[in-house]
């Protein structure tokens, strides 16, 4: 190997993965690639006004459609998201889901050991060769019968990955991650990727010529790899198009991601005044006029362009305890699932085993004997960039319960995630990244554009830090030592700081190994 050693300490059955040929594949990938990784994120900075582009108009008017499905991604009604954690991807690959969504993004903390026993755990998984027994000694082991197709996401581009080093620089996370499960697995004939935090069709496009690079160096077909694009940013909002184009040989659909989709909205607008300034977040529904814009031009854009339309995260947590607070949830699970069939969607996420029925049962009932709605073009549906622009009409208001809130998910988010669990349940929700990035990033924008909480009290930083310190006391009192003092400052930092971070996750990464 030349230009690349691995800083991480060992790792069970690391050696397995992080052969000398698998490492100089990675290296090869990002000598690549990097500069071209580099030009954009710097280029993120700039948050000019936003609008369709004019200058691939003749893309979004052109005729042209992506490459037909493979089988296994034909009909995926109900998708299960988790973390590669060894039981939880023998949980997820026995549920009954269509597609078992491998995060190596957001809801995994990138410590060491999580980065390599991920790839250890996605070796055995593609090999259906997986098990797992508990320190009580309980046996998790693939049950019969169909499994999931899996589809793995790697890190966003942003992200650093410290273990290895390339050209005497760490490497970039998202190509440590689709290269070391391309190289061990692609051959298998399933290498299916969903790509997260795109903020621009050049960006697809990058993605594109890793993957077109990875198929002609490893000697597989091209057009193998299939990639689903998460829809999370408000710039990729206007070119998801183009975002297809780029794509098309290897790109299969696209995805609502809604929490992070939030969060982008208040990071593009945190400093635009009163008018962009967004209310409590779970007053934000996907009802509001601009978030089903959003929705809506993705269903159009995907079916009329031959891709699939995948709905956002239902992140409830089932609780056998309390039958009544579980019927409620379940509930709202069912209506929101239904409002996403409705509208055209093939299919949706969930967070737990527990969901994927009620998921299913939604899009039974509207699918019939049908895979997918990819005939349900709406082409009734017509966008434009002002009503995507809306966010008035999200109503509501800033209130002390959501800031209240607010701190007190992102702390106890920050105090899992530095703890190594990247999927942390809180308050009866899988929570991941975006929802700490969208409680942060709020905070932020009230404090820096002088909102008033519906009770009158202005929100100040003093205001926040207050109730900072009551959430570190009432964590401290039910015996959260272990990382506290960090989260609390971690949480200070990306809420409050005059400059605003653009991801949480690279302050916090410098706190674990």
């Amino acid at each position: 190997m030349t230009g690349i050693r691995v800083l991480g300490g060992a790792v069970e059955r690391g050696e397995q993965v992080l052969t000398p040929d698998a490492l100089e594949f990675v290296a090869k990938l990002h000598r690549s690639f990097a500069a071209t990784r580099d030009e954009l994120i710097a280029r993120r900075a700039d948050r000019g006004p936003l609008g369709f582009l004019a200058e691939t108009a003749d893309v979004r008017e052109g005729e042209w459609q992506v490459a037909p499905a493979p089988e296994p991604l034909r009909d995926r009604r109900v998708e299960i998201t988790g973390p590669t954690e060894r039981k939880m991807a023998i949980n997820a690959l026995n549920s009954g889901a269509k597609v078992w969504l491998a995060d190596l993004e957001d809801a995994n903390t990138p410590h060491w050991r999580n980065v390599v026993s991920g790839q250890v755990n996605l070796y055995d998984a593609a090999r259906g060769d997986i098990s797992h027994t508990s320190p009580e000694g309980k046996r998790y082991e693939l049950a019969e019968g169909p499994r999931p197709a899996i589809v793995v996401r790697p890190r966003g581009w942003h992200l650093p990955e410290r273990g290895i080093e390339v050209e005497g620089r760490p490497a970039i996370g998202a190509l440590v991650d689709f290269g070391l499960h391309f190289f061990h697995n692609g051959a298998l004939g399933r290498p299916y990727y969903y790509l997260p935090k795109l903020e621009s069709y050049l960006e697809a496009r990058l993605w594109n010529d890793v993957f077109t690079f990875a198929q002609a160096e490893l000697g597989i077909a091209q057009g193998t790899i299939r990639a689903t694009v998460l829809i999370e940013t408000i710039p990729a909002a206007f070119q998801m198009e183009e975002i297809l184009h780029e794509l098309r040989e290897h790109a299969s659909g696209l995805n609502a991601g809604r929490w992070d989709y939030l969060f982008s909205v208040i990071k593009y607008f945190r400093d635009a005044g009163r008018e962009a300034v967004l209310p409590d977040r779970n007053a934000i529904t996907m009802t509001a006029p601009f978030m089903r814009a959003y929705t809506e031009l993705l269903v159009r854009t995907c079916h009329k362009r031959g891709a699939f339309a995948i709905g956002g995260m239902a992140a409830f947590i089932p609780n056998r305890r309390d039958p009544e607070v579980t019927g409620r949830a379940l509930a709202k699970v069912r209506e929101d699932k239904t409002r996403e069939a409705g509208d055209g969607f093939d299919g949706s996420w969930v967070a737990h085993p527990d969901l994927v029925p009620v998921c299913r049962e939604v899009f039974d009932a509207r699918l019939g004997t049908r895979p997918n709605q990819l005939d349900v073009t709406r082409n009734e549906v017509s966008v434009t960039a002002s009503q995507l622009l809306d966010f008035a009409s999200a109503g509501g208001s800033a209130t002390a319960a959501g800031l209240r809130s607010a701190v007190d998910v992102g702390v106890r988010y920050l105090l899992s995630w530095l703890g190594g669990n990247g999927a942390a349940a809180i308050h009866d929700l899988m929570e991941d990244a975006a929802t700490a990035e969208i409680s942060r990033s709020q905070l932020w924008q009230w404090v820096h554009n002088g909102v008033v909480l519906e009770d009158g009290t202005p929100v100040t930083a003093e205001l926040v830090r207050g109730v900072l310190a009551e959430v570190r006391a009432e964590l401290a009192g039910a015996g959260a030592s272990e990382h506290l003092d960090v989260a609390v400052e971690l949480f200070d930092r990306v809420a409050l700081a005059d400059d605003f971070v653009d991801f949480l996750t690279l302050p916090a990464y410098r706190h674990i190994a």
